[in-house]
């Protein structure tokens, strides 16, 4: 059954609520949400935090947080604002849930795999609908 009841609170300062129900709607809301803040911001959450590295012995290591320029730590925030607005938008029960991720990547992965499940879970969901809507189509 589906609802034009409008969900949650809006405001352009804060991020939509989620408290676990209507999760790909607030999903793209929260992806818009983030996007107009910054595009920046949502790489962090789509692709992972930005880790600071040099080179050592020709070997990639991470670098220490006192070597890190204005620009790197500002590549580092990008994760911590992201893990805040996330957190900001979820209920007691969903916070729970994402507390112990480190990034806002696993939050997000976390929140969709609980929420959506797997692809094969998605593409089972599909079919089993799909067979109901051809034996409903043949009644």
């Amino acid at each position: 059954m589906t609802s034009n009841k409008f969900y949650g609170e809006t405001s352009i300062n804060r991020p939509p609520p989620f408290n676990g129900e209507w999760y790909g709607y607030w999903k793209e809301r929260m992806k818009i949400f983030i996007q107009g803040i910054d595009l920046d911001i949502w790489d962090a959450v789509e692709n992972g935090p930005f880790i600071p590295t040099h080179l050592v012995n020709n070997v990639v290591v991470n670098k220490p947080r006192n070597l890190w320029t204005k620009i790197e730590k500002e590549k580092v925030q990008y994760n911590l604002k992201a893990k805040y607005i996330i957190t900001s938008a979820l209920s007691v029960d969903e916070f729970y849930r994402v507390s112990n991720c480190m990034t806002a990547k696993e939050m997000w992965d976390t929140l969709q795999l609980t929420h959506e499940g797997t692809t094969e879970v998605k593409r089972a969901r599909m079919n089993t609908l799909t067979h109901e809507y051809e034996l409903f189509r043949m009644q």
